[in-house]
């Protein structure tokens, strides 16, 4: 028999097999219920209005706009919003950028089920939750100097091969001032060249190529 006030959940996932798993896995608990679930972060918001869940459970890489996008929305109209990321990946800058957003924890899909239960648990009481494993990756962040916007355009440039000459055009921007931010881009991310920076970021979650 379930509780009176059991905690209401909104799962926010892109694939449809990963939200039923979720589904049922929990709402078989006293203490939860699913209330709803969107496959995309825009639909997020207009959920979040409709079914006014008590956590949201919300993957961190969805077509479109991002979970960290999404959730920031989310916390602009629902300041007190208890908000979990879920995510296959744990890159530093995608960890660092979910929490800045106002999400509560940070937990990894690979999670056995009793950890991702505990997550939700600790999370819906007011109380922060990150993944160990991920907890470890951001704090290797610390120290490091933030790409700008236009840096990180530059670089995911970079990360598909294009020439500074390309770059330029493609930006609108003059090849000496494309030369400026790869430069700035190597220093930031303490690396020796363009290829070093490509692969950094990746595993960092800074970009992605997907």
């Amino acid at each position: 028999m379930k509780n009176a006030k059991p905690i209401r959940i909104l799962v926010v996932d892109d694939h449809f097999m990963v939200r039923m798993g979720l589904a049922a896995s929990l709402n078989v608990e006293s203490d939860m219920e699913v209330v709803g679930e969107v496959s995309s972060g825009e639909a997020a918001l207009g959920a979040y209005r409709k079914f006014r869940p008590t956590l949201v459970l919300m993957d961190v890489r969805l077509p479109a706009m991002s979970g960290g996008d999404s959730a920031a929305g989310i916390l602009r109209e629902f300041p007190d919003a208890a908000i979990l990321m879920l995510s296959t990946h744990a890159g530093e800058e995608e960890v660092y950028r979910a929490l800045q957003a106002g999400a509560r924890g940070y937990v990894l899909k690979s999670v056995l089920r009793e950890e991702l239960l505990h997550a939700i648990r600790e999370v819906f009481a007011g109380r922060r939750y990150v993944d160990p494993s991920v907890a470890s990756v951001l704090a290797s962040r610390v120290g490091h100097r933030s790409l700008t916007t236009r840096e990180i355009e530059v670089l995911h440039m970079v990360a598909k091969g294009m020439g500074n000459k390309e770059i330029a055009a493609a930006l609108d921007i003059a090849e000496a001032t494309v030369k400026l931010h790869v430069s700035h881009v190597l220093e930031k991310l303490n690396v020796k060249d363009r290829t070093e920076a490509a692969t950094a970021a990746l595993q960092r979650g800074i970009i992605s190529l997907g």
